[in-house]
């Protein structure tokens, strides 16, 4: 929703700038998500002018050499290129130095030997509409030197406001303006819809038109207006100028008047040309099967028996409360218009639009639920403009079919539980002022209201007015309007009170603080991915397309479509985004839930109505690419299998889990440069997620280079983690050390060696690491070297030769065994 601040400060004007109307509405909940100027850079050096004399260019036809009045007391020479220019006009000038809007400062020139000396203005030079055919002619009232800004909106500053779902009166500016008035209690100006135009004529609307609504389950109340005469032409410069500021664009006087009245009140209108309304009669109903029809955009739609319609005698004329037809578009050579404002169900609006995939102004409105009481409000603001603007003869009577008018809802408040809610006190009165600011009607309760009350302090029942009535029901929502009103920064910060009511994290949220603190410490940036992902996407990745997906039965579009059954694809998009921008060395995790089948594609027996059979764990993902930053110190590292496994040791070592990696393939990984991830959990082994290099053609469909990731399944990591740090004393007896070097086939992995060693090495083998590989022609084709050093401790002795030689062997008979054997 876009807020021109001038058309807001005509009906509430707190005396704030931009900035400060945007603080102000933020801290009651109406968010402001920027300010933007429109218009000329700056309204200095913008005048009315008077042209005395207007001469063609002695050296070319198209243009004329004018001598205007700017009111300074001379004259000034300005050549102008506009057909329409004539001595005796009244124009908008801009001087030399002005700023134009797109920040062009305006000098003089010469143009074919004529020194011009400022510019008469064409609609579009100052953001006024999008008309260069010819320059502006204001009103022949005006003074030369007069400014220019006092009669036409040539520099304005915007509010761009973030409205909720449950808020369409905000989708107005008297909305807007009813909340500036509630928050700052700047006097608010009459309502626009309050006063009609004088309708004339012996004869009735019913005469000249008829209307019907055939399903009053899409349509609670259709309104209509006839008017005669109507002159359709170029709007007036200021509506053009209000307009363009909210960005519409101006088309005609009806037409612009129904958006101007849509901005205003939030009410949307369509404007019918009757001559085109076949059978002069309007009937509301649902498509039939197949129906279709040509939209304003040109587009030819076709309806399904959901969805409603507006039609004449033969067929629809508009899509209900999202775009009329070009049945009976109003054009040039309209005189008589059927003015509609009706009231949609908001659901089935949204549904239809959803369908079509067609959103307008009208439909944004309509499918939060507008009230039936709008529609009057609209269509008087309509009378009065087409009245004053188009000439139009307001034929007597309205057109109203509203089959299920419902009294106005009635809330009761108690001012105790006001207190008692918010843990603040508010007076009664400023209870009772901030909810007629608001549009409330406000009363003492008597005896039988039936609200308990404490003794001497009577609650008030309040009335909830139409453009509320979907959102305020209940008492806790009228106090939520008081104490944003009143100001949520005054209420104390405390906790509800609550019996022996401890908080603490449980043992899996500190683990999984524990190991995101871990990537953090690492320099790592954690990203908060979306959870709906693309089917192409997991192509890209090359996973089985036959996987089954858990889709989403109405996504907002193809891209977000499934939920994701891994981190990855969210780590990568982060990636492409920030390389396309030229960061391309990264280091990204996310912490957050996966979404995949449990088995099954039916949910087990007995399961609630609507329940998935799905399983939602929480997985832990890390991705580095383009390489590791350098230092003066060293060069850049690579974004390789080692440094992520790095990450991965810094993880799980912080949990306490002994783990391996062994030799896997997976479709998105790079052959030989992949593994599983494997823990150890009291003589248990399981795998927790993948490890490896992007396959070179996977990353280039991100258009990344080297990349490197690890994803863990966090639950069940969880499950296996120790619940209690062990702890074993540091031996004050000296360590053995001693290196092997031990040759196996080159498809033997270096974890099966490790695992060798450590299975004969016993108690007394306290540690070992692969310090080195070999290959070469000594060890013969087919075959490496591996080197390892072994540390022998004992917690009690200092250990003997003889009894390290007894381990050693040990270690070659298993080496042996497993078909290897060591060099000399």
């Amino acid at each position: 929703m876009r807020a021109p601040l001038s058309w807001l400060r005509e009906y509430c004007d707190p005396g704030l700038d931009a900035a400060s109307t945007a603080d102000r509405l933020a801290m009651t909940g109406t968010e402001v998500e920027r300010i933007e100027r429109v218009g000329v850079g700056a309204p200095e050096g913008f005048v009315v002018g008077r042209v005395t004399s207007a001469e063609r260019h002695p050296n070319a036809d198209r243009l004329t050499v004018c001598h205007v009045d700017d009111g300074s007391g001379e004259e000034r020479t300005i050549v102008c290129g506009a057909p329409n220019v004539a001595a005796g006009q009244t124009v908008a000038v801009a001087l030399p130095g002005a700023v134009m809007p797109d920040g062009t400062r305006l000098g003089e020139a010469k143009l074919r030997g004529v020194l011009s000396s400022g510019m008469i203005l064409a609609e579009d030079e100052v953001g006024v509409g999008e008309d260069h055919g010819g320059i502006m002619v204001l009103s022949p009232e005006l003074e030369p030197g007069a400014a220019l800004l006092d009669h036409l909106t040539i520099h304005d500053d915007v509010l761009e406001l973030e409205i909720t779902p449950n808020r369409p009166d905000c989708l107005a500016v008297y909305g807007i303006a009813r909340e500036l008035h509630a928050a700052t209690e700047a006097p608010l100006g009459d309502d626009p819809g309050g006063s009609d135009a004088e309708p004339s004529g012996p004869d009735r609307a019913s005469d000249h038109a008829a209307i019907e609504i055939a399903d009053p389950d899409v349509c609670p109340r259709f309104t209509a207006r006839v008017y005669e005469d109507v002159r359709v032409g170029p709007s007036p410069l200021w509506l053009k100028a209000r307009l363009s500021a909210t960005g519409q664009r101006p088309i005609s006087n009806v037409v612009d008047i129904t958006n101007y009245v849509m901005l205003l009140t939030g009410q949307p209108l369509h404007a019918f040309d009757l001559d085109e309304v076949r059978g002069r009669r309007i009937v509301v109903r649902k498509a039939r099967a197949g129906e279709r029809m040509a939209t304003l955009d040109g587009v030819e739609r076709e309806f399904d028996p959901e969805m409603a319609l507006v039609c004449d005698a033969e067929g629809p004329t508009s899509i209900a409360g999202i775009m009329g037809g070009r049945v009976s578009e109003v054009s040039e050579q309209t005189t008589r218009v059927l003015m509609e404002a009706a009231t949609w169900v908001g659901p089935n609006i949204l549904r239809t639009s959803s369908r079509l995939g067609l959103r307008s102004e009208a439909s944004t409105r309509f499918e939060k639920q507008l009230h039936p009481e709008q529609a009057m409000d609209a269509q008087r603001l309509a009378a009065r403009l087409l009245v004053a603007l188009c000439g139009a003869r307001l034929v007597p009577g309205t057109l109203d079919a509203f089959p299920g008018e419902a009294p106005a809802p009635v809330v009761g408040l108690r001012p105790e539980r006001v207190r008692s809610l918010l843990g603040h006190a508010v007076e009664r009165e400023e209870i009772r002022a901030i909810l007629e600011r608001l549009g409330f009607g406000v009363a003492e309760a008597d005896g039988d209201a039936g609200l308990e009350q404490p003794e001497g302090e009577p609650a008030f029942v309040v009335t909830v007015p139409g453009f509320r009535a979907a959102d305020v029901q209940r008492e806790a929502d009228l106090i939520e309007e008081v104490a944003r009103i009143h100001g949520l920064d005054r209420l104390p910060i405390t906790l509800p009170s609550r019996e022996r009511a401890v908080g603490r994290l449980s043992a899996h949220q500190r683990l999984r603080r524990r190991v995101e603190d871990a990537l953090r410490d690492r320099g790592m940036l954690e990203i908060v991915a979306w959870s709906f992902t693309a089917p192409a996407t997991l192509a890209r990745l090359r996973l089985d397309p036959d996987e089954p997906l858990l889709r989403l039965a109405n996504p907002l579009s193809e891209d977000q479509s499934v939920l994701r059954p891994l981190l990855l694809p969210g780590l990568l998009d982060a990636a492409a985004h920030n390389a396309a921008r030229g960061r391309t060395a990264l280091a990204l995790f996310e912490s957050a839930h996966v979404y995949r089948f449990a088995g099954s594609l039916e949910a087990p027996p007995g399961s609630p109505a609507g329940a998935l059979p799905s399983e939602e764990p929480h997985h832990l993902a890390a991705l580095l690419s383009g390489g590791l930053p350098g230092s003066w110190r060293g060069r850049q590292q690579p974004a390789d299998f080692y440094a992520v496994k790095a990450l991965l040791e810094g993880v799980l070592d912080s949990v306490g889990l002994a783990w391996s990696v062994k030799a896997a393939e997976l479709p998105f990984l790079h052959p030989g440069r992949a593994a599983r991830i494997v823990v150890s959990d009291a003589g248990r082994v399981g795998e927790m997620g993948w490890i490896g290099e992007l396959h070179p053609q996977v990353a280039a469909e991100w258009d990344l280079e080297r990349v490197a990731a690890f994803e863990l399944d966090f639950d069940a990591l969880a499950g296996c983690a120790p619940r209690t740090a062990a702890y074993r004393e540091l031996s004050a007896f000296p360590a053995v050390l001693q290196d092997i070097a031990v040759i196996v086939d080159e498809d033997r992995g270096a974890a099966d060696v490790e695992a060798a060693v450590r299975t004969a090495g016993g108690g007394l083998l306290r540690s070992l690491r692969v310090f080195d590989l070999y290959r070469g022609e000594q060890i013969g084709e087919g075959r490496k070297s591996l080197a390892l050093r072994l540390e022998f401790r004992a917690a009690d002795r200092t250990l003997t030769d003889a009894e390290v030689a007894g381990v050693r062997a040990a270690i070659e008979r298993e080496l042996e065994r497993l078909g290897g054997q060591l060099r000399a």
